[in-house]
């Protein structure tokens, strides 16, 4: 008979490609991986794993174990979903990731109304970026995580997951209070083309959105700063170093000395959770989804 728990640390190390990436997302030791491994090769009488350098592969009886494992936990959680869902109850525990703004924006207002209605429901929280959310979601580590796409870059959503709308976030132009174009009512992109602007880090979607979208208008863009946080960004702004996209979501205050103007483009950011098809009738997944939306009702 399989053990259930080394099936899942034999789907983890595929997953993850090494054992300190399977303990990682299991939240235990390389040890306890290594361990659980060693027994799961005792009741398969066949080896797993082979050393590959410092590290280890699947072997080809390892991979074909791993395949099976994936398709019997995919089982598992659809089973454990229907027995919430005919249960009703939402409990448990539930891992959720958003990106900065939104953990900042959705995030306090949403768990903290969750945690009211439904005690006993555990919720663990991170920030991570839109990318690395739904490589946790389609890895298993997390069961929803808040992503983001622009009205004109879509961000590809992984087979097997699902996703639902929780707002529209329109973006602005923040820029120093003394900027030539502080007192417009709004304004075109293509008007920024001798600025400096104050982006996201180098490969980061929404840094790659901006640039594509600059680009798009004819404007090669001047960038001078890099700064993952909003708040960040708009403190550089406040210091007269540049300008910077400026989403609704998550960015007040806004410091003193920084101007907010709308684009003509009406350029929005898409807002959405996305979690696994095969835990869809979760009760907990659900509530979550209409805390979410809720929250996001109350941005503006």
């Amino acid at each position: 008979m399989l053990n259930l728990e080394r099936l899942r640390t034999l789907d983890a190390l595929a997953r993850h490609g090494s054992v300190s990436g399977a303990a990682e997302g299991l939240h235990i030791t390389t040890s306890a991986v290594s361990q659980q491994l060693s027994k799961l090769e005792r009741e398969v009488g066949q080896q797993l794993l082979a050393k590959n350098g410092r590290g280890v592969r699947l072997t080809d009886a390892g991979r074909l174990l791993a395949e099976h494992a994936a398709r019997i936990l995919s089982q598992v959680e659809l089973a454990q979903s229907e027995l919430e869902a005919q249960r009703g109850q939402v409990v448990g525990e539930l891992r959720l990731s958003a990106f900065p703004t939104a953990a900042r924006g959705l995030f306090p207002h949403a768990l903290a109304a969750l945690r009211e209605r439904h005690p006993a429901l555990r919720l663990r929280s991170c920030e991570l970026e839109p990318e690395q959310g739904l490589a946790g979601v389609v890895r298993g580590d997390l069961d929803l995580a808040v992503v983001l796409d622009w009205y004109n870059k879509p961000m590809a959503l992984p087979d097997g997951l699902v996703k639902a709308s929780i707002l529209d976030d329109p973006a602005e132009v923040a820029m120093p209070l003394g900027h030539r174009l502080a007192e417009r009512a709004e304004v075109d992109l293509a008007e920024f083309a001798d600025d400096e602007w104050i982006t996201w880090g180098e490969g980061e979607f929404c840094h790659e959105w901006l640039m594509f979208t600059l680009r798009s208008k004819g404007v090669e863009p001047i960038v001078g700063h890099r700064a993952a946080e909003t708040h960040t960004q708009l403190a550089l702004v406040a210091a007269g170093l540049g300008v910077c996209i400026a989403p609704v979501l998550g960015r007040r205050p806004v410091p003193a000395g920084v101007v907010t103007v709308p684009l003509m483009q009406r350029v929005r950011r898409h807002v959405h959770v996305v979690w696994r098809a095969d835990a869809d009738r979760r009760p907990s997944i659900r509530a979550a989804v209409q805390a979410l939306r809720a929250a996001g009702e109350s941005v503006g």
